[in-house]
């Protein structure tokens, strides 16, 4: 029965649905439950290598790419090696790691990494192909280990090549803090692809309305699921989260490891904290009722004849007041709906209308006796 339901309202006509719909706006919503009235998405294409049309492509293969985008940690040329549609960082310590120009703050990132099939250690296992993804630089940031884990997976002990590792400094850890739900790495020589999504954390003054959280698709695998941050990255101890600047650089670590990048491409994502007139965690009620007072003008604005006696006026004054109940909208749909009472329709368009009424009464808009008999 529930599926017939649905298709029934699938194959509803479109303007059977237009107008009064769902529960309407209120204190913290400028939209109503499936407003028409509400802004649709910006279309974004997707191109035949996976990148976005709203994407800011940080390496693309070549050296333009490299030198337009990216510099060392402490500005200027960086001294990794860019080449075969890749830029390096190789063994030995002292390259320094590699960061955007550019800063970012919430945002979707996609970077692919490669270890040599020869990869070994150079000390340790957290010398096996070291490096990581700083979201928001090194000072402020917040870290995705880059490591070379598929010899560390616990499936692998006791054969040929296997090293030990902790398990919060493995590849898809949030460093420090979170291991990979599981381990999908591939072997060394073999591509590895990070999408991440980043949202930092919110403060309001010295006060932390929220953590934030990093999402890790690790080889197409969720690897960390919405986890919320615990603090900065630090090495062996703690370092709690504090304000900080709301953009930062992507980071690139030089670990003395030689590991090699490449596609990296990023999306500048809005905070659900800088949505003023429609979320119940930070809506400004001013904010949303000024968006709903600037909706109900312009649905008035559209009504030829305010004071026509007819079922189309009231309905459409009704889903004005939905908005903005108020003034000269409250007092053209009282008289609207006087003058109509006076003079209803035939019994289907009293119904219709009052499909209408329903939505207001059940959002204590106006009240159940405002419907026609």
């Amino acid at each position: 029965m529930k599926n017939l339901v649905s298709i029934a309202f699938v194959a509803a006509p479109v303007a059977v649905l237009a107008g009064l719909y769902g529960d309407t706006p209120d204190a913290k919503h400028a939209w109503a439950v499936h407003d028409w009235n509400r802004p649709k998405p910006v279309k974004v294409e997707v191109n035949e290598k996976g990148i976005p049309s709203d994407a800011i492509v940080l390496f693309d293969g070549t050296k333009e790419s490299f030198e337009k985008n990216w510099q060392s940690e402490k500005g200027g040329k960086p001294t990794w090696k860019c080449e075969n549609g890749m830029f390096s960082g190789k063994e030995g310590w002292g390259l320094g790691s590699v960061r955007t120009k550019a800063e970012f703050g919430d945002c979707q990132l996609h970077i692919e990494y490669m270890h040599p099939a020869d990869t070994k250690s150079l000390g340790g296992p957290q010398m096996r192909g070291n490096s990581g993804v700083f979201l928001m630089g090194a000072q402020y940031g917040y870290e995705v280990q880059v490591l070379e884990s598929y010899y560390t997976s616990r499936e692998m002990e006791g054969k040929p090549g296997y090293v030990d590792n902790y398990a919060d400094g493995q590849a898809g850890s949030v460093y420090a803090e979170n291991p990979p739900m599981v381990n999908p790495q591939r072997k060394p020589g073999e591509w590895q692809v990070y999408d991440i999504v980043f949202h930092q954390p919110v403060w309001d003054g010295d006060k932390l309305l929220h953590p934030g959280s990093i999402t890790v698709f690790f080889n197409g695998v969720l690897v960390q699921d919405h986890w919320e941050m615990e603090g900065q990255t630090t090495h062996c101890k703690r370092r709690p989260l504090k304000p900080h600047p709301k953009k930062g650089p992507l980071l690139l670590q030089d670990h003395g490891c030689p590991v090699n990048f490449r596609n990296i491409w990023i999306r500048e994502l809005p905070s659900r904290w800088d949505n003023k007139t429609h979320s119940a965690m930070s809506a400004d009620p001013e904010k949303v009722m000024a968006l709903r007072r600037e909706t109900a003008a312009r649905l008035f604005a559209k009504i030829a004849d305010p004071k026509a006696a007819t079922a189309a006026n009231v309905k459409a004054l009704a889903e004005v007041v939905s908005y903005a109940n108020e003034g000269e909208y409250k007092a053209a749909f009282d008289a609207a709906l006087e003058a109509y009472r006076a003079k209803p329709g035939d019994k289907k368009e009293v119904e219709d209308v009052n499909k209408a009424l329903d939505v207001l009464v059940r959002n204590n808009v106006v009240p159940a006796s405002a419907k026609l008999k």
